[in-house]
């Protein structure tokens, strides 16, 4: 099986390309923007670089792909749906026969949060374009939300315009892990929600900092458009501003509320907590093999009950 990742150079696309290389019988192809120094990547793994904006270039990497592993792109909202349907039409162009493809639990045209609307037109992109798929749906990762936990590590206050919104946080590790498990399936033709363990809101976060840093955080609400005043001051480039405060207009709206159990499903194992996290707690190595273990009755349901009430 030959399986390209796109974003291999980056945290995410880098992790799935280390637990796919190396697994008897598959090739790898790492897909980056730019040439990569030697030994940047795990041996035997192929690169190849393909920008998103260079059709060709990410025809070229595709020849001969089986599955593509398809990490988003980042940046300006139009640019990076442009980016988006140049990997599709590519893919549909050298018949890649499955995409495992990184979105979110907020994929939504109906969501404030510009990239959610992004991912919902991505996967529509997908869906039309007849290619067989499997979307990770992912929940915010643990490792964005960091810098604003390490401001407040130091000053004792999470200030965010989050209101009483609940997010399920996820470890950026346990989404690479369920993108690897999909790649090595076969298409799911449907979304699988990756989240961490457990939903809580902005003050549930503070107090799990608190805990394990034995210091005392508070959460403080911030108003929206106070956040972006004070975001302004720091010399943040307008676009992310945008985009952060869009995204915590969609976690108020408590559309990042969700736990279900599609990672075990895939991957055989327990999400990482924020608790672990923060602590540094170290996990023991998890196969990407696609295991679905048994779950209960009340697992799929509450995981069927979370689905529909989004």
């Amino acid at each position: 099986m030959r399986i390209a990742v796109t974003g291999a150079a980056g945290g995410l696309g880098g992790r799935v390309v280390q637990l796919l290389a190396g697994r008897p019988g598959v090739e790898v192809v790492a897909m980056t923007r730019r040439k990569l120094p030697t030994r940047a990547m795990p041996p035997r793994v192929e690169v190849a670089v393909a920008d998103y904006a260079d059709p060709p270039a990410l025809r070229a990497a595709l020849k001969g792909v089986d599955t593509l592993v398809f990490i988003s792109s980042d940046g300006p909202d139009a640019r990076m749906l442009l980016h988006h349907r140049n990997v599709v039409t590519a893919a549909a162009a050298e018949a890649v026969g499955h995409v495992a493809a990184l979105s979110s639990v907020d994929a939504d045209l109906a969501s404030p949060f510009c990239y959610a609307v992004v991912n919902g037109l991505t996967e529509g992109l997908l869906q039309d374009s007849g290619i067989p798929y499997s979307f990770a749906r992912a929940s915010l990762y643990i490792e964005f939300f960091q810098p604003w936990l390490t401001q407040a590590r130091a000053t004792g206050l999470l200030r965010l315009p989050a209101a009483d919104g609940h997010v399920s946080l996820v470890a950026r590790d346990d989404v690479a892990r369920a993108l690897a498990a999909l790649a090595l399936g076969e298409p799911t033709g449907r979304h699988h929600d990756i989240t961490g363990p457990e939903s809580t809101d902005l003050a549930g976060i503070a107090s799990v900092m608190a805990e394990v840093g034995q210091s005392p955080v508070t959460y403080v609400d911030v108003p929206a458009d106070v956040y972006c005043a004070e975001t302004a001051a720091t010399g943040l480039d307008p676009w992310w501003i945008y985009a952060f405060s869009s995204m915590f207009a969609s976690v108020r709206e408590q559309r990042w509320d969700r736990v279900c159990d599609d990672y075990t499903r895939l991957t055989g194992s327990l999400p990482g907590s924020l608790s672990d996290a923060l602590s540094g707690k170290a996990r023991e190595p998890e196969s990407v093999e696609q295991s679905r273990p048994g779950l209960s009755e009340g697992q799929i349901e509450r995981c069927q009950l979370n689905r529909s009430s989004h």
